[in-house]
């Protein structure tokens, strides 16, 4: 049943394992996806740790559930954030392109904005100040 419940993610990644006994009969189950030769473009999210912590049963009954289950679940919801992920990256490739290939609607002013012009001179100090204190604002 692991593996079945793993083919999903096999074509996009390769698998390692690691499994820890833990106390009172639980184990650990860590898959640790990697981009695999040949795959599209990985985010760093995909490549995140899956880790199942519960008995041997109650993690061989999860696995059974397949797609049901919750590993199911999170590989179905990983592969659909990164197809999203790879649509929204395709759309701004296409804005950024139409936005390189677009004519400039007007040329831009000779003349700067008076906003824009050189900054107003600093006020002095004033004259009340005492040798070592700092100038008051008031």
């Amino acid at each position: 049943m692991l593996i079945t419940s793993l083919l999903p993610l096999l074509s996009r990644y390769s698998l390692g394992f690691d499994l820890v006994a833990g106390p009172d009969e639980t184990v650990t189950l860590t898959i640790l996806p990697r981009k695999a030769e040949g795959s599209k473009v990985v985010t760093p999210g995909e490549l995140r740790l899956i880790s199942i912590t519960g008995t041997a049963a109650e993690i061989d009954a999860e696995l059974a559930r397949g797609e049901e289950g919750a590993l199911g679940q999170l590989i179905a919801t990983r592969k659909a954030m990164a197809d999203q992920l790879a649509e929204q990256r395709a759309a701004a490739e296409q804005a950024k392109s139409a936005t390189a290939k677009a004519k400039p609607a007007a040329k831009p002013s000779a003349e700067k904005p008076a906003a824009l012009a050189a900054p107003a001179p600093a006020a002095p100090p004033p004259a009340e100040t005492k040798p070592g204190e700092p100038a008051s604002l008031w």
